[in-house]
């Protein structure tokens, strides 16, 4: 896809997808993320609070007004993903908890074979697709977060957190439990976020420097 293609694409992306008066279902954007599970997906939003919860506790909900870019500029692809997801913060489970909506049906949808269950992957893998990057060795999309991993592994995409800081655009994994996509990246290290699943709901999070927890990235373009 050139550039000048992509760039009409996240224009299209971001005129086409504006959710109209999105949902919240009475939940709190206030809290950290950390719903969602390794999971295959027949894994239940009910799961005891995990390793991943605790990590995150120094996350913070944000509003939309972090920049597209950061540090460590990235293609335009993987920026027109981030652009689709946009559009799709404050979307929320109907009823909560039941990891469910027509909204959140859509997202499924990327993904081969999906069934309702824990959708941050699904969410990932919709806003891939969105941008014309289909996850997957075949564009088949991911539900299992553990499967987004191993396939970024396999394909040379994965990349140790130890590594550095994110690119905007990249999948931010915290082991087989939980995904996100980085908004943007400051200069002093702090990464905002937008994850499907968190709080059962799109939301935006920030994490202050070293405070992520995450296992690594996964560079998309």
């Amino acid at each position: 896809m050139s550039i000048e293609a992509t760039l009409a694409r996240i224009a299209a992306i971001e005129a086409a997808l504006q959710p109209a008066s999105p949902t919240t279902g009475g939940v709190s954007s206030s809290t950290a993320a950390g719903t969602s599970t390794a999971s295959t997906s027949s894994l239940s939003s009910s799961a005891s609070p995990s390793t991943f919860s605790q990590l995150l506790g120094q996350a913070t909900a944000v509003g939309s007004s972090a920049p597209l870019l950061g540090v460590g500029q990235t293609g335009t692809a993987p920026l027109a993903a981030v652009a689709a997801a946009r559009t799709q913060v404050g979307q929320a489970e109907m009823p909560p908890g039941s990891n469910d909506s027509p909204r959140i049906a859509e997202y499924r949808s990327a993904v081969a074979g999906a069934e309702v269950g824990p959708w941050c992957a699904d969410f990932a893998s919709w806003a891939a697709a969105q941008a014309g990057i289909p996850l997957g060795e075949n564009g088949e999309g991911f539900q299992s977060v553990g499967a987004l991993w191993g396939w970024a592994e396999a394909s040379g995409r994965a990349i140790p957190a130890a590594a550095g800081p994110p690119q905007p655009g990249d999948l931010i994994v915290w082991g087989s439990e939980h995904v996100g996509i980085v908004e943007s990246v400051d200069p002093d290290g702090t990464i905002h976020t937008i994850e499907g699943n968190s709080s059962d709901q799109v939301a935006q999070r920030t994490y202050p420097p070293g405070a992520s927890g995450a296992t690594g990235y996964v560079r998309l373009g």
